[in-house]
């Protein structure tokens, strides 16, 4: 793991997590990490987290999979801007993923948003990541 970007580390345990499908998951827990995990709660591509306390800084058990499901709803999961290259976008110029299937996740001044809730609230922001 490095140190420099824990969200593309956190990206990456779910996505190989989600790929050798395990039901859930542990990552270090942030602040950002908690407001991405709520929106990939909103747009339904994780079911549950919950933060458990520990003596460090804490830890996010992140639950993919409902019992009985046939199929994974993550399909693919990337981080778009990265500390070596931040990308943001005008609320007009907003991303759309996959034609509508996929979500766009951005930090905007109002907290960490979708694209879908960034464009009804008129707010650019940074391009965190794009998920489908």
């Amino acid at each position: 793991m490095s140190l420099t970007d824990p969200i593309a580390d956190g990206l990456t345990m779910i996505r190989n997590a989600n790929r050798v499908k395990k039901d859930r998951l542990d990552i270090p827990a942030s602040a950002m990490m908690t407001q991405i995990l709520k929106v990939l709660k909103q747009e339904k591509f994780i079911h549950e987290y919950r933060l458990i306390e520990d003596k460090k800084q804490g830890i996010l058990r992140v639950y993919l999979k409902k019992a009985g499901e046939p199929s994974r709803p993550i399909v693919r999961i990337m981080r778009v801007s990265r500390p070596g290259l931040r990308i943001y976008t005008h609320q007009e110029n907003i991303p759309t993923v996959l034609s509508g299937l996929g979500v766009c996740v951005l930090s905007t001044s109002q907290g960490v948003l979708s694209g879908a809730e960034a464009k009804r609230r008129n707010v650019g922001g940074e391009v965190l990541l794009k998920v489908w």
